[in-house]
């Protein structure tokens, strides 16, 4: 039974850097499905309303950190190519050393300065935000859990670099470890927190806890080690980051605003226009879409630090076998999971389930064609992001205007349609212009694949 299991997990393209980033994933969906039970008994409407739109405001961090810490990994993979481990340390040529030390410092120095930032700006944007319209419901106690939340939003911020540099260096597996407790503690302090009535107290606990988790495992296992040995690596060559990063960086960088405008906008635009209510009901949806989008895309993700290197080593054969391989197995695993989630939510409509004394358990999501709606987008979005992953292996990123033209389209559809004609407004604005990318990036993978590769 055990064989077949594995031979079943093998089949999907399951290995250990995967196996600990999806088992995150589904645990993530376990206690995903536990917290909706637990947010719909101890929270109301209103509360859920602001617990999600809390997450879209925090996103904003993609403002400060401009796409530095999704190609980190990728520079990193090209320079540790050329080097190897040992008792702990990287040893190699002391060109690459080098310039891997020279990185590190850059990060760190980056990084500081932007989290002091990020953290003022999150405070002041959130509580104007709320302040104007949330004033409706002073009822909820925010003002608190705002606070706790920026403390620990920055402090993961700085934290973030580290772990793509790790990762970089080829310890996927061990940075999803760090994923996997997380998403065992995070949501047990949760559940225990709106138990005891803490509320939307709970959603600051939570994200100062995940800062120390990752502190705690990182400083006692071998990966400080490396991280402290690559430091006091001597600088003589630097990755100049005029010349080699920011070349690079800002159409990243674009990119990324631009997808804060297509995945985050929604929940505050709802908050605004149609209350907290609707907002919590969107929140809780793509919380759910969301969950199945990021379990699905640990399959390409972790493949980033080995295909950099075989991009690095021009081993295109291979690098392509991987790729084809890995993409069919994440899309037939989304798949299977967003039928799931249609199904279980058609369930609580007819059931019309309640917990708690809120109503109905079905109530807390959007309605079935909007989840529809939102949901096949996630499908055609496996495929324009594992392209545009395969590409910026490559250190380039030619998927700059279609990003930017998708963020400025989503940016106008969610918020004039959202204004004109609410939900129904900005899911199928949002449906629409998925399909247009979709269309657009298959052309851009198909072309600039060839270009670089010589390939017919």
């Amino acid at each position: 039974m055990l064989n077949k299991v594995k031979d079943i997990l093998k089949g999907i393209g399951v290995d250990w850097s995967i196996a600990y980033s999806s088992g995150a994933r589904i645990v993530q969906g376990f206690t995903g499905a536990v917290s909706i039970i637990f947010i719909s008994t101890f929270l109301t409407g209103v509360e859920q309303g602001f617990y999600f739109t809390f997450g879209s405001i925090t996103a904003i961090q993609v403002f400060f950190e401009l796409g530095l810490t999704g190609i980190i990994t990728q520079y990193v993979a090209h320079e540790d190519s050329h080097l190897r481990v040992e008792d702990n340390r990287i040893v190699g040529e002391e060109k690459y050393r080098s310039r891997l030390s020279s990185l590190l410092h850059f990060c760190v120095k980056w990084y500081s300065v932007i989290s002091a930032l990020l953290f003022i700006t999150l405070l002041v944007v959130g509580f104007v935000f709320f302040s104007h319209y949330g004033k409706e419901h002073a009822d909820v106690s925010w003002q608190i859990p705002w606070i706790l939340i920026c403390i620990g939003t920055v402090i993961k911020l700085f934290q973030a670099p580290l772990s793509s540099f790790i990762q970089g260096l080829g310890y996927v597996k061990e940075m999803s470890k760090v994923g996997f407790w997380q998403q065992i503690i995070l949501p047990l302090s949760s559940w225990i927190g709106l138990a005891c009535n803490f509320k939307l107290y709970v959603v600051g606990i939570s994200s100062i806890l995940a800062a120390l988790i990752w502190n705690v495992y990182v400083h006692r296992t071998f990966l400080w080690k490396i991280l402290k040995d690559i430091w006091l690596t001597p600088i003589h060559e630097h990755v100049g980051y005029m010349k080699e990063i920011f070349p690079y960086q800002w159409r990243i960088a674009l990119s990324w605003v631009s997808g804060y405008f297509i995945f985050q906008l929604f929940n505050p635009v709802l908050f605004a226009t149609d209350g907290p209510t609707v907002a919590g009901q969107m929140g809780m949806t793509l919380n759910v879409l969301n969950a199945v989008q990021a379990f699905a895309l640990s399959w390409i993700s972790t493949k980033i630090p080995l295909m950099s290197k075989l991009i690095a080593l021009k081993d295109y054969a291979k690098l392509d076998n991987i790729f084809n391989k890995t993409l069919n197995q994440m899309v037939r695993v989304c798949v299977c999971l967003l039928c799931i989630m249609f199904i279980g939510i058609w369930i609580l409509q007819v059931t019309n389930i309640s917990i708690g004394i809120h109503g109905p358990l079905y109530k807390r999501f959007l309605g079935l064609l909007p989840i529809l709606l939102m949901a096949l987008p996630i499908v055609m979005n496996m495929y324009v992001n594992s392209w545009a992953t395969y590409l910026r292996c490559h250190k380039r990123e030619p998927f700059l205007l279609l990003s930017v033209v998708c963020g400025v389209a989503s940016l106008v559809s969610t918020l004039t349609l959202g204004k004109l004609y609410g939900l129904y407004g900005i899911v199928i604005g949002y449906f629409s212009i998925t399909v247009l990318s979709l269309i657009w990036g298959r052309r851009i993978y198909v072309t600039k694949k060839k270009e670089w590769h010589g390939s017919k």
